[in-house]
């Protein structure tokens, strides 16, 4: 056989060597680790320390004694913490620390001497070739440290607080915002545990939580409030007129009362908003609203019968409605830019006809219906109520297919509208009030639309029966008119028809003060209707009541009048047929119920027998 290995057996030559030389290698180390700890027996390998203290070749207790004599920092050093200018100084032992010389003597001893073969031989070897500083065995009693923090905590931590704005009386009255601090004492001893380690003087931060404010500067806000409150507010119809209402004036106590501070998110940032309050607004708004809001009115016309075409007698109105919650955001965006004079927002509503239509345009080519009733006998107050409430309808438009209000077009009965007193009756009696005579208008416009044959909607008869409601041109008492009259006491009594034409009309009202008279004209195009009619006349009739006699004081002794007249109760009813073309278009009841009725005397004071008065002066039944 050959002397050279073969190339079968040489991987095993080479571990065999290798295994052999690791042997040689582990048996040097422990030979020299062996030697070595020989050599410090119960003393403390080379290049070790505690804190910087060099403790080599000691044995521990030996070192326990320099490190005691030697490290005084739980006493001697010094652990700061600081907050703004806010300084806080204190020794490692008022914060809990305890120094062990024997443990940490003991720590550096066991330096190289534990944790396994290659763990204490890195030790040795790192310790004699760089050195080592072994930690220092402290006893940390945290409860010290957190009362001590807790200390700090009570000077530090505040609560977070929002910025303030208010308004006391006029007076704008704002305040800043302030961050919320907490001192977090359990992130706190975990920066002081670690800087006690060191064995040195140094700072441990505060570790501090900070709760910041929705709004922390408000003062742009109240220098906006202040704007708002410097002068007063005016509101204004916009182009106003002569007869506008306004303008009204919010003084400032009043926008103080009104001023609102609310919290809002634009795009999911908070901001505060200052301006009137809306609600407070929207009330005082709609209050106006009643006053400035105007129907729009149509052109008003007579028709001249000689030339057969309508001629304007007022021009036509724009109606206005006031926009409410248009005109909150106008004003709060006015008051922003230090504006003080505002207009309503208002939303313009044209009217139906102006002046420029023409009788062909609407319809209005012929006088389709007339009537006329008489008022002989009539006091100079009752007279002026015709003549006042005649007036409201003289030149008015109603458009096809309406269905007219006789009390929404004559609006308040009062003093101030024109109106004066004269007898009414009311509550079963006829009494002095406002308006006396207004009826009068109410019966002939019924009795012309009665007549020319247009529905009746709403109709009321008087409580009883009135002589002036059934006076001939004559002056006499005409039963065949029982029974077509109608009342008006708006709102609670109202006299409707319904133009069910396709053409406008026009009515026009004449009062003949000297001949007693009110005329009723209705112009439009006649669509070829008629009218008949029959009454059943009184029926059921009940005798009047017995004479009241009633003291007033205005009168003089022996003095006596009568205010009111006897009148039988009766049932009426009138029947109505419209005809066009020949044919019955429709037909309809007009039903009545009169109340018998007293005659009322009135006397003054001190009289003779009231009832002696009354046949002296004929009045009154005579006093029978």
């Amino acid at each position: 056989m050959s002397a050279l290995i073969s190339q079968r057996d040489f991987p095993k030559q080479i571990v065999a060597v290798l295994s052999g030389g690791f042997a040689i290698f582990i048996s040097a180390v422990l030979v020299w680790m062996l030697g070595y700890q020989l050599m410090y027996a119960g003393r403390i390998f080379p290049g070790t320390s505690v804190a910087g203290v060099d403790l080599s070749g000691l044995s521990p207790s030996e070192a326990a004694v320099k490190l005691s004599q030697t490290l005084s920092y739980a006493n001697t050093g010094k652990v700061l913490f600081r907050d703004g200018e806010k300084v806080w100084v204190a020794s490692p032992a008022e914060l809990g620390m305890v120094f062990d010389p024997t443990a940490s003597a003991n720590a550096a001893y066991n330096h190289g001497r534990k944790g396994g073969l290659f763990a204490a031989l890195s030790g040795q070897i790192g310790s004699r070739g760089l050195g080592v500083d072994v930690a220092p065995v402290v006893l940390f009693d945290q409860r010290v440290a957190y009362a001590y923090l807790q200390n700090i905590a009570t000077q530090v931590d505040q609560p977070m607080a929002e910025a303030v704005l208010r308004v006391d009386g006029t007076n704008v009255i704002s305040e800043p915002g302030r961050l919320g601090r907490a001192l977090n004492l359990d992130a706190t001893l975990i920066y002081l545990g670690a800087q006690l380690q060191t064995f040195r003087d140094g700072e441990v931060p505060l570790v501090i939580q900070e709760t910041a404010p929705r709004l922390m500067d408000v003062s742009s806000q109240a220098d906006l409030a202040r704007v708002i409150l410097s002068q007063p507010l005016t509101l204004t119809v916009p182009n106003a007129g002569a007869g506008d209402p306004g303008p009204w004036t919010f003084d400032i106590p009043v926008l103080a009362n009104m001023l609102s501070v609310s919290m809002v998110d634009v795009g999911g940032v908070p901001q505060m908003q200052v301006g009137l309050d809306p609600k407070a607004l929207r009330q005082s708004l709609n209050d106006l609203k009643i006053i400035v809001d105007r129907n729009p009115q149509s052109a008003r016309f007579v028709f001249n019968d000689q030339i057969g075409q309508i001629e304007p007698i007022a021009a036509s109105t724009i109606g206005r409605v006031v926009d409410v919650e248009a005109s909150i955001v106008a004003i709060n965006g006015a008051l922003q830019r230090g504006e003080h004079s505002v207009n309503f927002v208002v939303v313009e509503q044209q009217p139906a006809v102006t002046d420029q239509a023409t009788g062909p345009q609407l319809g209005i080519v012929q006088l389709v219906a007339s009537q006329t009733t008489y008022f002989y006998g009539s006091s100079e107050a009752r007279i002026q109520n015709i003549v006042a409430a005649a007036e409201k309808y003289h030149g008015l438009l109603v458009a096809p297919g309406e269905t007219f209000s006789m009390g929404s077009v004559l609006g308040d009965v009062s003093l101030e509208n024109g109106f004066a007193e004269a007898l009414i009756i009311y509550g079963g009696r006829t009494i002095k009030g406002v308006g006396g005579g207004v009826c009068q208008v109410s019966t002939t416009l019924f009795r012309t639309v009665f007549m020319a044959g247009f529905p009746i909607v709403e109709r009321y008869s008087h409580a009883y029966r009135v002589p002036y409601y059934e006076m001939d041109a004559s002056g006499s008492v005409d039963p065949d008119l029982a029974g077509l009259d109608a009342t008006v006491y708006f709102p609670l009594v109202d006299f409707k028809f319904l133009n069910d034409t396709s053409y406008w009309m026009l009515m026009e009202t004449y009062v003949n003060v000297q001949a007693r008279t009110i005329t009723w004209k209705i112009y439009s195009t006649s669509d070829g209707r008629s009218v008949t009619w029959e009454s059943t006349g009184p029926q059921n009739v009940v005798p009047a009541l017995e004479p009241v006699f009633e003291e007033n004081p205005e009168l003089g002794a022996n003095e006596i009048k009568q205010v009111d007249y006897a009148a039988e109760g009766a049932d009426i009813t009138v029947t109505r047929t419209v005809w066009m073309n020949g044919q019955v278009y429709y037909t309809d009841q007009i039903q009545t119920y009169y109340q018998p009725w007293a005659a009322v005397c009135q006397f003054g004071p001190g009289s003779d027998s009231p009832k002696k008065l009354a046949r002296k002066n004929e009045i009154c039944g005579g006093g029978s």
